[in-house]
């Protein structure tokens, strides 16, 4: 074996993360498993930026079932909201350190899904660009780790 076989980085990582996320998906899964399922997808959107950032911006997301059930309702509901605008700023974050055209921020969450409330559809479009970003990041991890 050459030293030039070792220092080389693997092309694509060992796991292949899911690209599938969708709003239609979303909400008739919600609905048909009287809300298991949006616990499923967060938490694993939460491990996902974990595995796709921590080794360049060296932070933790803290897991979405410990966020729900232990700190939600300890801050008095506080820390879901703290953890979401972290969660839109980490990822708008990775999406430009990767150079994928595509917009999506902290100001995402305050926008749509924040004060979008008020017209009803702001928190599925948030969460529609949420799930985007998601298959984004994921698919240039699929390829380029």
């Amino acid at each position: 074996m050459t030293t030039e076989t070792v220092n080389q980085a693997p092309a694509a990582p060992v796991k292949q993360l899911k690209t599938n996320r969708g709003l239609l998906k979303y909400i008739l899964l919600s609905i048909v498993t009287f809300g298991i399922y949006p616990l499923v997808i967060m938490s694993c959107i939460s491990s996902d930026i974990n595995i796709i950032a921590s080794r360049y911006d060296g932070k933790k997301t803290m897991h979405y079932c410990l966020l729900v059930f232990v700190f939600s309702w300890l801050t008095f509901g506080i820390a879901p909201i703290v953890w979401m605008h972290r969660l839109y700023a980490r990822i708008g974050n990775e999406i430009k350190r990767r150079g994928i055209s595509y917009s999506v921020g902290a100001g995402t969450y305050w926008g749509w899904g924040v004060l979008g409330s008020f017209i009803v559809v702001g928190p599925f479009i948030a969460m529609h660009k949420l799930f985007k970003a998601m298959n984004l990041l994921s698919a240039d991890y699929n390829v380029n780790g």
